[in-house]
């Protein structure tokens, strides 16, 4: 897949866990930029690499607390975390496909739906198994204050550009 830029919230309290497994399947999406997150919850993906919107998003919601505990699957067998209250990451996504309707997100193969993701399943990765390695982390709390503009493509994943949530 080629490069794209992606909307995002990240998610601290995670980061550690996820770069480790990102690491673990794809070495060259590790990113060398220190603020990247490798633990984030997508607003829109793909979407332009725009500063411009990346700030109306920003400017549309205001920062929120939120918890990361529940583990669910996606139908494609995503492994994740469903953030609570989902509603401020949804008005996000909201704002960023009103700001770039010509956007198919996730090109056209799932609508947004607010998660971080965790693994997939396979031979040796299920819902139990997940839970049991990131279960000493959660619940994870969280506060969604900063809205990052980041480019992912193997080898060059980076941020791009940060703006402050002031909705």
């Amino acid at each position: 897949m080629e490069g794209h830029a992606v909307l995002l919230v990240g998610v601290p309290a995670l980061e550690d866990w996820v770069r480790a497994r990102t690491a673990f399947y794809d070495p060259g999406f590790v990113s060398a930029d220190p603020r990247f997150a490798h633990a984030h919850i997508t607003v829109l993906a793909p979407c332009p690499a725009s500063t411009d919107l990346l700030e109306q998003v920003a400017a549309s919601v205001a920062p929120f607390d939120y918890a990361l505990e529940r583990l669910a699957v996606f139908p494609d067998g995503v492994i994740h975390l469903v953030p609570e209250p989902a509603g401020p990451f949804a008005a996000l996504t909201a704002a960023a496909r009103r700001a770039a309707p010509e956007v198919t997100p996730y090109w056209g193969r799932a609508e947004p739906t607010p998660h971080l993701t965790l693994d997939r399943l396979g031979e040796r990765v299920t819902l139990a198994s997940t839970a049991a390695r990131v279960g000493p982390l959660l619940p994870a709390a969280g506060r969604a204050d900063e809205l990052l503009l980041t480019w992912w493509e193997s080898g060059g994943c980076r941020v791009l550009a940060r703006a402050p949530l002031r909705g």
